[in-house]
């Protein structure tokens, strides 16, 4: 890692412990829960049960979200690539709602069995979401044919998860809050089940950088290169399919972290792959984290759900990458 990237690594983690300072004292109630906290049991149940783990949960799942951007980027050597662009978020959205028509539809009192039980669930989805898009788009070599079986991938997983929904009535409330993408309901629970997917998944991307570095110049070079790509692509497609399936399962589709994160990072740190997933996984912790304390703030005391923020924000990053790109 180079004295840039080392730079930009001290400030990501700077911002983020900011932003988790900061994020323990908006809400509903205010600052003043802060400064009440030390003789409030009420004001500091408040802080330490809902606002710290929603905003470490935030984070945790914007690096997870950052870091399969990254991967998915590396992987398919596509710019534009994204667990959102692929078919993946679909299909973990699916089988979320598979498996919340099965728990009763109450994904925020869920269990730990359950929390797990829906990660995996959302794996399962994720991964077949991705397989689908690559099977549609006949491999990797064609840009727009990738992201056009993606888009049609989505819209298909959609539709289908839509009439699960209808099919049952008590699915249809908590799967509100999983489109529009919402913080609110993540507890310590959910973040330790986050921490403990996003860690070896940080793990096994850095181990197989070597693959994503020899893919971005070219198929012929990663070969002559005497890469295994077939079993390492699998490896890193896992990893795509788990940390966006992780993420999607405890705080619902939450859009364009996975794009913007590594493209924030490139311009600022010219690097390698190895450290290029691991700035992406912060630049996406502090990018969602952000993303939620001002959806908390910006209609006080209501709030707006942190997916439809980063959909305008991320959408609006999107088309001007695009517009840059075509001129």
């Amino acid at each position: 890692m180079n004295s840039r990237a080392a730079w930009l690594a001290f400030a990501l983690l700077t911002l983020s412990v900011l932003a988790l300072a900061v994020g323990a004292g908006v809400g509903s109630t205010g600052f003043e829960s802060v400064l009440r906290a030390r003789h409030d049991p009420v004001a500091w149940q408040i802080i330490g049960e809902v606002r710290l783990p929603r905003t470490l949960g935030a984070w945790l799942a914007g690096a997870l979200l950052g870091l399969a951007g990254a991967v998915a980027q590396g992987l398919f050597r596509n710019p534009l690539a994204d667990p959102f662009l692929l078919g993946s978020a679909s299909g973990a959205m699916l089988t979320v709602a598979l498996a919340l028509a099965l728990m009763g539809g109450d994904a925020a009192a869920a269990s730990w069995a359950g929390k797990i039980g829906l990660t995996g669930a959302a794996f399962i989805g994720a991964l077949g979401g991705v397989l689908l898009t690559l099977l549609l788009a006949q491999g990797v070599q064609h840009t727009l044919r990738l992201l056009l079986a993606g888009v049609v991938v989505g819209y298909v997983l959609g539709a289908v998860k839509d009439l699960v929904t209808l099919s049952a009535p008590d699915v249809l409330s908590a799967m509100v809050g999983f489109v529009l993408g919402n913080t609110g309901f993540v507890g310590w629970s959910a973040c330790v089940v986050m921490a403990a997917v996003l860690l070896p998944c940080m793990g096994l991307a850095w181990v197989m950088a070597r693959v994503l570095d020899g893919l971005s110049l070219g198929e012929a070079t990663a070969q002559s290169l005497g890469l295994p790509l077939a079993p390492m692509r699998a490896a890193l497609i896992a990893v795509l399919a788990l940390a966006t399936g992780t993420a999607v399962a405890q705080t619902g589709l939450v859009g364009f972290v996975g794009l913007a994160a590594p493209h924030l990072v490139r311009p600022l740190a010219r690097v390698t792959h190895g450290p290029l997933v691991l700035l992406a996984a912060m630049m996406g912790g502090v990018l969602l984290m952000l993303a939620d304390i001002a959806a908390r703030a910006l209609i006080w005391p209501q709030e707006l759900p942190v997916g439809v923020l980063t959909a305008v924000l991320g959408g609006s990053y999107l088309l001007w990458l695009m517009y840059r790109r075509t001129r």
